[in-house]
């Protein structure tokens, strides 16, 4: 086992090869990539909390001095008083998983293809190029993904949601009073979940997609790019927009209970621009 500890701006190289990132900090800037070589860590600024970093058995672990896991709300109430920010990049191998933890400030991930999971409590994430299972979770502050594979979870009580580039087979996008954004392939073997309480979901799927489309607003209106999509209003009140594009092999579904939701078609010619939008169908739903 290796371990230091940090006092002061500090860089690192592990010599045993790593296969599990595990980071627990206070406040700061927490930078991780997938890159070729041996796993780094770079300590550029230090608060008043020492960070620990140990490897052992593959695992390197990077945590500010006295903290255990993963950080909740009530550590928020514990360490606020005793806060220092730092600044953390850490570089490992592209198939390492990564499980980062930040009580408040910015977290960037890229370049990772196994399995990514991101705690924040207040801040903000932003994701790039990553593959495998990725999670991201925050209480308060926005997340953007871009260029992603496989499976993407985001989850947030308040922020914004910001899919774009996307290749991911799997997503499931949640915000209790936030807006989600989408670029979406739409490809056959999608299955794409969006949900906000209160909040407008925006969407782009390409117009030669392969969905079975099921949106609706229990307060808001529903607008389609898609005339083959049919739209209705229920008794009941709320408005909805289904059918199918294509063949409609994959699923696209969006629910919202008090705002909008559009779904937008993207050309399907590289380089070419937009142009306008062809007439919408739109239904609006009351409470």
């Amino acid at each position: 086992m290796a371990t230091w500890t940090v006092e002061r701006p500090t860089k690192i190289t592990c010599d045993e090869e790593v296969h599990r990132l595990e980071v627990s900090l206070v406040v700061g800037r927490l930078t991780v990539i997938g890159a070729d070589g041996p796993a780094r860590v770079e300590v550029s600024r230090v608060g008043n909390r020492a960070v620990e970093v140990v490897l052992e058995d593959g695992v390197l672990r990077v945590r500010q001095a006295g903290i255990e896991g993963w950080l909740g709300i009530f550590s928020w109430i514990m360490y606020m008083a005793q806060r220092g920010t730092v600044e953390v990049s850490i570089a490992v191998p592209a198939a390492a998983e990564a499980h980062l933890g930040l009580l408040s400030g910015k977290v960037i991930a890229s370049g990772l293809r196994t399995r990514t999971d991101v705690e924040v409590t207040s801040g903000s994430v932003t994701l790039m190029g990553l593959g495998g299972r990725t999670r991201a979770n925050l209480v308060s502050g926005p997340v953007e993904a871009l260029g992603m594979a496989g499976e993407l979870i985001m989850d947030t009580v308040s922020g914004e949601l910001i899919l774009a580039d996307s290749q991911a087979g799997r997503v499931r996008a949640t915000a209790i009073s936030g807006s989600i954004t989408c670029d979406l392939e739409g490809a056959a073997d999608s299955d794409i979940r969006l949900d906000t309480t209160s909040g407008s979901i925006t969407a782009r799927v390409r117009e030669d997609s392969d969905l079975s489309v099921d949106l609706h607003a229990t307060a808001g209106r529903v607008t389609s790019s898609f005339p083959e999509l049919r739209v209705e209003r229920a008794m009941t009140g709320g408005a909805g927009v289904h059918g199918r594009l294509g063949r409609g092999e994959g699923r696209l579904s969006a629910s919202a209970i008090s705002g909008s939701i559009a779904l937008l078609s993207r050309p399907i010619v590289p380089g070419e621009d937009d142009g306008p939008v062809p007439a919408d169908q739109t239904v609006e739903g009351s409470a």
